[in-house]
């Protein structure tokens, strides 16, 4: 807390800045030294498709939208900017390219790689498709550590398309970084990285990690014809820390705000910096360290409810357009079809692994929009002026009332739904697994719409339960479910997710800012550096700054879960099942020509 000069009776609080940078926003999250938010604001950002699976956005016009949002928190909310100590970042896991002669976005749009400065290429982007699978072909021992593949959504195979299809001459200026490291890199001016974003979307395997010396895997990025990017110890990735780099777990003080970024922003120069992480793990952050009431068998025993041991049984879900599963282990647990396990980049020392879902609000969406009756439930909904989703949660309690039915489950018992409509990332890694319906009718009605809609969650929730099983098996040892993003107002989808996986669900207080907040804790634990550089613990931040949460438990419906449960065996069926028929099928045709 610092005291305002003209009345020293009067203290002002300290404030941070939490920014996170979404696929399709910026938003800027003010909070107070108690974890309050005070004040948040966001701004929409471009994204660029030249092509049928290319996806481009652009640092000068993110940051743009960054400076906007945090001028637009401050003034709303009234607070003096001298009162930021600190501030985060975090972002989609997106590569950013920039000159290493002139710092200067180097646009990544071919076939001239010129006219724009469109430098980023989106998580979601999906060019480099021979260049993942070359990565994969080498079985290189890094692998391991990403789930046994390399995403197509990494950066690497992305790095390795730009190499392929820049000029050679352009290519040999190129440096890179994860975008949640531009970000701090524009911030501040230093070259500094997180682990968060190298270790895991970029290949680098921390130093002791398997007898990694460096980091950076020299053999590796030779076998995959990225030898370029090994000259001067790597620099052009970032360095060997220590040497020619600097390396930092999340939150921890990378460095200050420039002149030249302070006055875009509107803030002081020498605001202190956090490592910046992942949007996906800005959630864990926001998440995990709320104030709940669990039960002895959902803790640990032999710590305390709030010691940071704890967070080795939670599960934080970040689910918006797809949902990302985290979890932190103090041992590497290698999980089949989940990314990781990756080492220091949250805590030092500790493990993160990373499941997904492919699709889940996406698939929710997916299903409104494509069954008959979409047009005359968008028609309901906003004659009520409810969203589509708490329409069809109402709907569903009408028709459980109306069928005198025990649960709006029961509704739902002759239908199975497998929702893989969009590939599997999480724990079959499979990205042909499409979708499968036992129990179809010719039902064009609203009702068959709501019946449609319920299969789709109950398939979210039982595909959660079988990420969680496939984790615990492995040896992680998760009790309880944090979540974060909008699906968590939806009390259905909660319900069924908690009684299905037969843990608690944990709802934050900020459910739309939960990962904002996160990325505001990364600022709070900068700001509190020493001479030497040296920060609060980040369980520690998390501790003091999160919110009492809501849980929802298990039902206690005996009836419903013996339901579930029997759903559950149906789903791993046609999980199993899809697969048997599509290699029988593959198999049949082999060599067949017209």
């Amino acid at each position: 807390m610092s005291t305002d000069p003209h009345n020293e009776l009067n203290p002002q609080m300290d404030h941070y800045i939490g920014i996170d940078v979404g696929t399709g926003s910026a938003r800027a999250c003010i909070i107070d030294q108690t974890g309050d938010i005070k004040g948040l604001a966001s701004k929409n950002i471009g994204l660029w498709q030249p092509e049928q699976g290319y996806y481009e956005q652009s640092t000068t016009d993110i940051w743009k939208c960054i400076c906007t949002s945090v001028q637009q928190a401050l003034t709303q909310s009234d607070i003096d900017s001298t009162t930021i100590k600190g501030i985060g970042f975090d972002a989609t896991c997106s590569l950013a390219v920039f000159s290493h002669d002139t710092d200067e976005p180097v646009s990544v749009t071919g076939p001239h790689f010129s006219g724009n400065d469109h430098n980023i290429i989106l998580w979601l982007d999906h060019r480099p498709v021979e260049e993942t699978n070359k990565i994969n072909a080498t079985k290189h021992n890094l692998l391991r550590y990403v789930g046994g593949k390399m995403s197509i959504e990494m950066e690497i195979p992305k790095v390795l398309w730009l190499k392929n299809n820049m000029p050679p001459e352009l290519f040999a200026r190129c440096k890179f970084y994860d975008l949640a490291d531009a970000l701090t890199h524009i911030a501040t001016g230093n070259e500094n990285r997180s682990y968060c974003s190298t270790v895991c979307k970029q290949g680098f395997v921390p130093v002791g990690v398997d007898g990694s010396v460096k980091g950076w895997q020299e053999d590796f990025l030779k076998d995959i014809g990225l030898e370029d990017l090994t000259k001067d110890n790597f620099k052009r990735l970032g360095g060997v820390n220590g040497v020619n780099g600097h390396y930092f777990t999340a939150g921890e003080l990378v460095g200050t705000l420039s002149e030249k970024a302070a006055k875009e922003l509107g803030l002081p120069a020498g605001v202190a910096v956090g490592s910046g992480v992942i949007d996906a793990y800005a959630g864990w952050i926001g998440t995990v360290g709320a104030k709940v009431e669990l039960g002895s068998h959902e803790l640990t025993p032999e710590f305390g409810k709030d010691d940071f041991h704890q967070a080795f049984g939670r599960l934080a879900a970040v689910a918006g357009t797809s949902t990302c599963h985290l979890a932190m282990s103090p041992k590497p647990v290698f999980v089949p079809g989940v990314w990781g396990p990756y080492r220091d980049v949250l805590l030092p020392e500790y493990w993160m692994a990373e499941g997904g879902q492919s699709a889940t609000g996406e698939l929710l969406k997916h299903v409104l929009e494509t069954h008959p009756a979409a047009q005359e439930v968008a028609t309901l909904s906003d004659s009520f002026n409810m969203n589509v989703y708490d329409y069809l949660n109402q709907h569903l309690k009408e028709m459980q009332r109306k069928a005198n039915a025990p649960t709006v489950s029961w509704l739902g018992r002759h239908f199975h739904f497998y929702g893989d409509l969009f590939g599997n990332r999480s724990p079959i890694a499979d990205p042909n697994m499409t979708g499968a319906v036992i129990g179809l009718s010719s039902d064009k009605s609203m009702d068959g719409l709501a019946l449609y809609y319920y299969a789709t969650m109950e398939f979210i929730a039982l595909q959660t339960r079988q990420i969680v099983e496939t984790m615990n098996k492995a040896g992680h040892h998760i009790t309880s479910i944090f979540m974060s993003g909008s699906q968590c107002q939806n009390d259905i989808l909660m319900s069924l997710i908690a009684t299905t996986c037969s843990v608690p669900v944990l709802i934050p207080r900020y459910i739309h800012a939960a990962v904002a907040h996160g990325a505001a804790m990364l600022g709070a634990k900068a700001a509190t550096a020493d001479a030497h550089g040296k920060t609060e613990g980040l369980w520690s931040i998390m501790d003091r700054m999160s919110k009492p949460g809501q849980a929802v438990h298990p039902t206690t419906d005996e009836g419903e879960k013996k339901l579930l449960n029997v759903k559950y065996k149906v789903f791993l069926e046609l999980c199993h099942s899809q697969q048997t028929y599509r290699k029988e099928i593959d198999e049949a045709v082999a060599g067949w020509k017209k």
